[in-house]
């Protein structure tokens, strides 16, 4: 039932003072169109400087700070996975207190002085190991010390914080500027997710190419110094816009909201629910009073988190408000939570498929390193370019999906996407499989061939574009699943916690990132015993980094097996539209 009440209100920048003030959603101006060069130009600025350093950063470590292969890798996932976790806290402070636009802020300036640190790692000598020609022909080089070491790890740190505030809250703040309850609005928001898609594979592409060549070919500093140019740039461009830009102001944080239904219910777990027509006399459901949340109904799944808005003597103030926030919740509250636990164990079973896709920035670079580079007489491959095979990938196969293949499959399989989300992630974990098959088959190739002409020799007379099959392979890996877990967490979530399913996907990133680090670390521990070399050594022609692929393959597998499992038992959120008054109240339900 919709309640009556006021219209939306939204913050909004006032062009002529500058300070703040209150608009009604009926009539008023949002920033629209004319704020999305300053918003995607920062989005985009700053992931040509993150990826400008990701996209080699293995060849750095390992040739620059004289890392070994293992410590490279693990040092890589550790980071990766800080950094992607850290958007949960981003999400936090943005919503609970600073709002999205001064995280942005915070986030772009902390990126700058990360990149400017890595920069002059690459500029002053005392700050990395130095190594002379006869002790690197001999393999003699000594690691970093701790003052280098931690150097860059400050550097890596304020990357992670930079992190954390922008992407939280870019594709938020992005869709902030529309007025979601309009049909243009609405269409504004679908235009503006592919425009985001289309920069950050454009921007990685320029990193992957240029950028990269100039680290290997001409200078690790120039290579470092474009991306902190280009950062310093974003937030030269963010600013530029802050006249036009819709501010949704700082509602609470949901991670509050979530951690007092639990609380509450474990207070109230001794009590027993109300029959369904005593619902509305016992359940505490008061009117949405928010920004961006729609009603949602009561649900039966995990029904003893309903027992957290089961109202007692004392629970409510004279004005109807609850007296302890942690004692009793709202029927909304429960229902958020309940979105977030029905998408966790889809959430899962991304973790393995990323954990393949990761192998693009550590192990690939490795075997690129020991292969034949060259197109041409003069002209070498940089190994951190690699990963153009998927973007390439990418960049054609989504046009061409979005545009012939869904109107034909929504014919066939009479569903408005052509095929359900669920099914999309689902067709992405099967090529993350198949990439790993043959990335073993491939690496066994270039092993094989190796030894057999140049016993011990770091180089191998096979091709690098030998590879380029299982990168093509983990391109339409991200494609399908990538793309297809931003856009189900997105729908899947109420409006007011998208910073959560935001978050939720960089999340899974870290969890790949350390399933990778684990794995790495017992791989190199067990593997190498009886006097033979362990899978992942140093010198690739004597390890066994084909096994370490298949083994990711049969993870792949098993992990196939449990997301069929929990994509059949998932029900999809269906919203019905019940009537629009003071507090946005459209009922979500699920079916």
């Amino acid at each position: 039932m919709a309640m009556s009440a006021s219209p939306l209100k939204l913050v909004v920048s006032d062009e002529k003072h500058g300070d703040l003030k209150l608009f009604s959603s009926q009539g008023r101006k949002h920033g629209g169109w004319r704020t999305m060069p300053y918003i995607l130009g920062n989005e985009t600025f700053e992931r040509l400087a993150t990826f400008g350093l990701v996209a080699n950063f293995m060849v750095y470590l390992r040739l620059r700070y004289h890392m070994n292969q293992v410590s490279a890798t693990n040092l890589i996932n550790i980071w990766f996975g800080i950094t992607n976790f850290a958007p949960l806290l981003g999400a936090f402070l943005s919503d609970a207190y600073i709002g999205r636009f001064y995280a942005i802020a915070i986030g772009s300036f902390a990126s700058f002085f990360g990149m400017l640190t890595l920069t002059l790692t690459a500029w002053l000598p005392s700050l990395q190991p130095q190594c002379t020609v006869q002790q690197e022909l001999q393999a003699q080089c000594s690691g970093p010390n701790s003052t280098q070491l931690g150097i860059l790890i400050l550097g890596l740190c304020f990357l992670s914080i930079g992190t954390g505030g922008i992407r939280p809250c870019s594709i938020p703040f992005g869709v902030d500027q529309f007025d979601h309850t309009s049909d243009e609005g609405r269409r504004g928001i679908n235009s503006y997710y592919n425009w985001y898609y289309t920069t950050f594979t454009l921007a990685l592409l320029f990193t992957v190419t240029a950028v990269v060549y100039i680290q290997n070919s001409v200078s690790w500093v120039l290579g470092f110094g474009i991306p902190t140019i280009l950062m310093f740039s974003s937030i030269v461009v963010f600013f530029l816009g802050t006249k036009f830009y819709v501010h949704v102001a700082p509602e609470g944080s949901i991670f509050s909201s979530i951690a007092q239904v639990f609380v509450a219910a474990y207070k109230k777990r001794r009590l027993n629910l109300p029959s369904e027509d005593k619902v509305e006399a016992y359940l505490y459901d008061p009117p949405v009073n928010s920004v961006l949340a729609s009603k949602l109904p009561l649900t039966n799944e995990y029904r003893c988190l309903n027992k957290s808005a089961i109202i007692e003597g004392g629970d409510l103030d004279k004005d109807g408000s609850p007296s302890n926030k942690w004692r009793l919740c709202s029927i909304q509250q429960i229902e958020e939570v309940k979105c977030l636990l029905r998408v966790l164990p889809i959430w899962a079973s991304g973790i393995i498929c990323f954990t393949a896709v990761a192998q693009q920035g550590t192990f690939i670079v490795s075997q690129a390193l020991a292969m034949d580079r060259h197109i041409g007489p003069n002209f070498q491959i940089p190994p951190g370019s690699l990963g153009i095979f998927s973007l390439i990938t990418i960049g054609i196969w989504v046009p061409i999906y979005d545009t012939y293949l869904v109107p034909y499959m929504r014919k066939i399989m009479k569903h408005e996407e052509g095929i359900s989300l669920l099914q999309r992630i689902g067709i992405g974990l099967i090529f993350s499989i198949i990439s790993m098959v043959v990335a073993g088959l491939i690496e066994q190739k270039r092993r094989d061939t190796s030894n057999s002409i140049h016993v011990g020799h770091p180089a191998a007379p096979l091709s690098v574009l030998w590879l380029a099959p299982q990168l093509i392979l983990l391109g339409f890996a991200e494609a399908f699943n990538f793309i297809g877990q931003i856009e189900f967490y997105n729908k899947q979530f109420p409006e007011n916690m998208r910073s959560i399913a935001t978050s939720l996907f960089f999340c899974t990133i870290a969890g790949a990132n350390y399933l990778s680090s684990l794995i790495v670390s017992l791989v190199h521990g067990l593997s190498g015993r009886n006097g033979k070399p362990d899978w992942l050594t140093d010198d690739i022609n004597q390890g066994r980094i084909d096994y370490f692929y298949y083994l990711l393959a049969g993870l792949g597998v098993i992990n196939f097996v449990y997301f069929v499992t929990a994509a059949m038992k998932y029900k999809y959120k269906k919203i019905e539209i019940v009537g629009v008054g003071k507090y946005n109240d459209v009922e979500l339900s699920l079916s």
